[in-house]
């Protein structure tokens, strides 16, 4: 099984300390080795990296982890493939354009009998995790051929993330650059950082960090993970069929479907 990473903050804020934990899970100390994505929204345009090589040997992790982007919506992934084969078509996160925004999206689980998308979206790779995707945009897009707010959105994305979970397990992260959407099929947990903070510890590496010394009083950020990534904080742990609505890294609506 895959896992993912997510990150909303009402502040451009980097995410080296929760990347540089999750990429030790692919390959050592995790068997996700298939390939790493990881896409930084900045503004309407999105920073995408990607290499299907195991995340704890590749250089470009250790680019992105040299680099301290700030962003205020994050979506990153490492694969344990399970369909589609090992390459770049198939590492996500996958991107695609709707409404003149780009929606970013990662996915954890296996789908069976999910049906490849024949309408406007179509996946470039074999991964049931894509085509997941272009058919939930091609929903998406039916129903409002025009953009509409994300609480109109919202019943549209919960019915299909429902109607995937039957197929299997689908856990997702989803955005287009102004909200990120979380839905839980089996295994995913978020912590929310504010004032007053204090020290991380990474479960997966030797770092720690104080984030009373990098942020300010001000600051507000969510990190959605499949595992919590530190050993000394407490995460809160969502129940199988709940979805959550991030903005600003305050959730703004929140159910079970």
């Amino acid at each position: 099984m895959c896992e993912l990473l997510g990150m909303s903050a009402n502040v451009p804020t980097d995410i080296v300390f929760s990347f540089t934990g999750l990429m030790q899970r692919g390959g050592r100390t995790g068997p996700h080795r298939d390939g790493w994505g990881i896409g930084f929204y900045e503004g309407r345009g999105l920073r995408l990296f990607q290499d299907p090589r195991a995340s704890s040997e590749s250089e470009v992790a250790q680019l992105v982890q040299r680099y301290p982007i700030k962003s205020e919506v994050v979506i990153g992934h490492i694969r344990q493939a399970n369909v589609g084969r090992v390459c770049l078509a198939n590492t996500h996160p996958f991107v695609r354009e709707l409404w003149g925004r780009n929606w970013c999206f990662a996915h954890n689980g296996q789908l069976a009998g999910l049906e490849g998308a024949t309408s406007f979206y179509r996946p470039v790779g074999d991964t049931d995790s894509e085509a997941a995707f272009c058919d939930l945009l091609n929903r998406v897009r039916r129903a409002f051929p025009e953009p509409v707010s994300v609480e109109v959105l919202l019943p549209v994305l919960v019915a299909a993330c429902a109607s995937y979970r039957q197929l299997g397990v689908f856990n997702c992260l989803l955005s287009d650059g102004d909200w990120l959407f979380s839905f839980c099929s089996s295994k995913l947990a978020h912590i929310t950082r504010r004032a007053p903070f204090g020290p991380a510890q990474l479960k997966d590496a030797e770092l720690k960090v104080d984030f009373q010394a990098e942020t300010t009083p001000d600051d507000v950020v969510t990190v959605i993970a499949t595992e919590p990534l530190t050993d000394n904080e407490q995460w809160s742990l969502y129940q199988p069929g709940e979805w959550r609505l991030w903005r600003c890294g305050e959730c703004i609506t929140h159910g079970k479907a």
